[in-house]
């Protein structure tokens, strides 16, 4: 395998898949401007390494050796954000960004959001680099690939074309350090194995086994938006090889722990996440919180089956005391809770034949709707398809709707005898 920052791997035209067609036109426009004015810019991460593999992209990323301070000064539709580390979001009509980021060598993890304007820790340090440390400091060798669209080039300094060719994940660098720099890698490891069907290089997998823990540890929020990468994207096969090593107990608490021991409740989620797929397939996009009742729903229904008296409070109880290591944020799971009694409250009246329709005054009952018709369909629901359509058909002649409650009739306080009244 070829590691080299001096002698990298460069691929001609004649020698790779990726066509200009095939790349976001906005992407090339940076990039061909950023050449024009005498910067070095590239594609860069996993749309090359999509591209290699006749994938097509989520994200056209640029990187360049242009500073965030010269991008903001000749693109005008320019944002910066970052806080150890500057980068450049260049917006384009209907809310598209491409992002542009300066080559680097810092090998820190992902870092928080800073006002634009103020000095990065990253100019104060020196911390900008050249292509090939740029290279090196990424996680692992697929997704530190180049394209140069101007030269018609992909270009390789650590040895990812090899393991595209071997459908093999290896960490850069040594897999025990870069784990315990960064657990979050560990993740992304996975990630990629799972969504792309590779292997893992042998070292690299010997240091997940060796420092898989380390996840717990990491910030709450960083895991919160790892988790929210999968339930946005192909969820079902990351969540089974998280499973497969044991590691869902450090994103999850309680959840993760139920799911890795009791397996007719993992595969019940299995089958959810199966449904969600097809459902995904047919253009229906769950919102976040839909995904979370939808992986949770196995592991509470039985706190909702158990209750007698208040659910609201029983799964607020749940929630709170499951030790969950990714911060999920409390609105959320006052939607997922509120998401989930509705659906417990369906699901019964499915069977039951009585149902309580004041529920549907309740802003959640539409989701929670979407929900149970996919569950009991195992699809995306058809556009005249709804909880209501559902209980219709199961059971034509019980009430559809809530009962008008009886209305009070005040008397009209009778009028006090006046003086004249005596007479």
């Amino acid at each position: 395998m070829s590691e080299s920052p001096d002698n990298p791997v460069v691929l001609s035209r004649d020698e790779h898949p990726i066509s200009r067609r095939d790349i976001d036109p906005d992407a090339l426009k940076i990039i061909y401007r950023l050449h024009g004015l005498g910067f070095t810019a590239y594609l860069c991460g996993g749309a090359v390494r999509d591209l290699m593999l006749g994938r097509k992209p989520k994200d056209f990323d640029v990187a360049t050796d242009a500073r965030p301070g010269q991008i903001k000064k000749r693109f005008a539709n320019a944002f910066i954000i970052g806080r150890r580390f500057r980068l450049a979001h260049i917006r384009f009509h209907g809310g598209k960004i491409i992002e542009v980021a300066t080559f680097r060598s810092d090998p820190e993890p992902e870092e928080e959001e800073r006002p634009a304007g103020t000095e990065s820790d990253a100019e104060h340090h020196g911390a900008y680099g050249t292509p090939s440390g740029d290279a090196f400091r990424r996680d692992i060798t697929i997704n530190a690939l180049y394209y140069d669209p101007v030269a018609f080039t992909v270009i390789d300094y650590v040895g990812g074309l090899e393991d595209l060719a071997r459908r093999r994940i290896r960490i850069i660098g040594d897999p025990g350090e870069r784990f315990q720099e960064d657990p979050v890698r560990v993740w992304r490891v996975l990630r990629h194995a799972a969504r792309l069907g590779f292997s893992i290089d042998e070292a690299t997998e010997k240091a997940i086994h060796t420092h898989g823990a380390l996840l717990a540890s990491a910030p709450g929020s960083r895991l919160y938006e790892e988790l929210n990468k999968d339930l946005c994207y192909e969820t079902r096969p990351v969540i089974e090889i998280l499973r497969s090593y044991r590691l869902l107990r450090f994103i999850l608490g309680r959840a993760g722990e139920v799911y890795e021991t009791d397996y007719a409740k993992f595969c019940r989620m299995m089958d959810l996440l199966g449904i969600e797929d097809r459902a995904r397939a047919d253009g229906l996009m769950l919102n976040l919180e839909e995904m979370y009742a939808l992986i949770f729903w196995p592991w509470l229904e039985d706190v909702l089956d158990e209750c007698r008296d208040d659910m609201h409070a029983d799964l607020t109880a749940a929630l709170a005391e499951a030790g969950m290591q990714a911060l999920v944020p409390k609105s959320l799971k006052a939607d997922i809770t509120q998401i989930l009694i509705i659906l417990w409250h369906m699901k019964h009246a499915l069977k039951a034949g009585r149902m309580r329709w004041s529920l549907k005054k309740r802003g959640h009952f539409p989701q929670a709707s979407r929900i149970c018709v996919m569950m009991e369909k195992g699809r995306a629901p058809k556009s005249d398809e709804s909880f209501d359509s559902l209980f219709r058909q199961a059971f034509p002649g019980a009430p559809h709707e809530a009962r008008p409650g009886r209305r009070r009739h005040r008397s009209r306080p009778r009028p006090k005898p006046g003086p004249d009244s005596a007479a």
